[in-house]
């Protein structure tokens, strides 16, 4: 869901790869291509943010957002409400939410842990489940005043000053707190105080946590470190990035992390990034995202906010269920505000039908044999090679 803005403060919202390179160079003997440049440090192909919120940019704000490495202290309040009382225990609560810490570890290849605490008690709330405007055009304002109560009402029972960040789960019986927005504090505003610290960032959950599970924690996680939403707000949901990235669809099939973000958090180093920024090639071997060592991105930089990525996925880890395994490409905007697509996978299979429980953006991954082309931004990306361990791509920029 939407990380809730502040400014302005309105709305919610191994392989044997010889061989193939052998052929590969062999078959193109004939035909000159460009020559290969020296590689551009990673640096070169980190966009800036221009949107002044969660966006694509590799400069994240670290006073807005929190940090995305090391470990987050979080603290998990369970609360009712005098027209939704619990009767159950919160165990089954707290069940929902803790595979997100092996997910999130697993994910950043443990750079990020979750360090979950559960305060098992059930948390009155001083006002009526439906008088919090839990709605899409949930305001700031009202967020917070939500906050500010379940912090207020769980104040005698814990102490807010030994922990980084604050989950808010309210009973089942609650219907009318129906989604999931993540609170992120405005610095200019007094804000949320217990214990002498402020509460900076928060999730709020709400019956969507019961469909979606500990993968809607991995996306609200991921609005506190400072990233977007891709899927649509308006329009077919899941047009720009289908089922990969758990900021896309949560219950997509191929929920890891793009490299592309991997690598804005601080999880993929600038010497697991290949870059591209001016005319020339250059051919990378990528291991899959879901594997912690190796390239993990292949990065064409094309203006000041844009750039094309390719990396390899395959279906393990975090990424077991994938439609699809292969050479992953998609473009990047950081001046593409959340919501708006700011990243956009291209399908190399537009024409495949999809199997049931998948869709056709799913299917996007690229074979060997395939080529991308932008003639626009004079980009070309070959799939060259492809097998267990990874991929090989080779990236022209003309």
């Amino acid at each position: 869901m939407p990380a809730l803005p502040t400014c302005p403060r309105s709305v919610a919202v191994a392989l044997a790869l010889a061989s193939c390179l052998t052929a590969a160079a062999t078959a193109n003997a004939a035909t000159p291509s460009p020559a290969p440049r020296s590689a551009a440090p990673a640096a070169a192909c980190a966009l800036p943010g221009k949107t002044g919120w969660t966006d694509e940019g590799h400069d994240t704000d670290r006073v807005q957002f929190q940090p995305s490495t090391g470990t987050r202290r979080v603290l998990t309040l369970f609360v009712d409400f005098p027209d939704a009382r619990a009767t159950d225990s919160t165990g089954a609560y707290a069940a929902q939410l803790a595979p997100a810490a092996d997910w999130i570890r697993k994910a950043s290849y443990g750079r990020s842990r979750l360090a979950l605490t559960s305060l098992h008690r059930w948390i009155r709330m001083p006002a009526d489940s439906d008088s919090y405007g839990f709605e899409r055009g949930l305001t700031f304002e009202s967020h917070e005043k939500y906050v500010r109560d379940a912090i207020a009402a769980a104040d005698p029972y814990a102490d807010f000053s030994r922990y980084d960040m604050v989950y808010v789960v309210p009973t089942r019986a609650a219907s009318a707190i129906s989604f999931s927005p993540t609170y992120l504090y405005d610095p200019a505003s007094s804000g949320v105080i217990a214990d002498g610290t402020r509460v900076k960032w928060a999730v709020t959950f709400g019956q969507d946590l019961w469909r979606w599970g500990h993968k809607v924690v991995a996306h609200e996680t991921g609005h506190t470190f400072g990233l977007p939403d891709l899927y649509s707000f308006t329009g077919a949901t899941h047009q720009y990035v289908g089922g990969w990235d758990v900021m896309g669809n949560i219950a997509g099939h191929a929920p890891q992390y793009l490299g592309w973000h991997s690598w804005k958090l601080g999880w993929t180093r600038d010497t697991q990034v290949a870059c591209l920024t001016a005319p020339g090639q250059r051919t990378v071997r990528l291991t899959p995202v879901e594997r912690p060592h190796g390239t993990k991105i292949a990065v064409l930089r094309t203006s000041e906010t844009t750039a094309y990525v390719a990396e390899s996925r395959r279906a393990e880890g975090n990424d077991r269920n994938a439609c699809s395994a292969g050479v992953l490409i998609y473009k990047v905007d950081s001046a593409t505000p959340t919501g708006e697509g700011p990243v956009r996978v291209i399908n190399g299979n537009p024409a495949s039908t999809p199997p049931t429980g998948c869709t056709g953006l799913d299917l996007a991954a690229y074979a060997p044999g395939q080529t991308f082309t932008d003639p626009a931004d004079g980009v070309r990306i070959d799939v060259l090679a492809g097998g267990r361990a990874g991929d090989v791509v080779r990236l022209r920029m003309s």
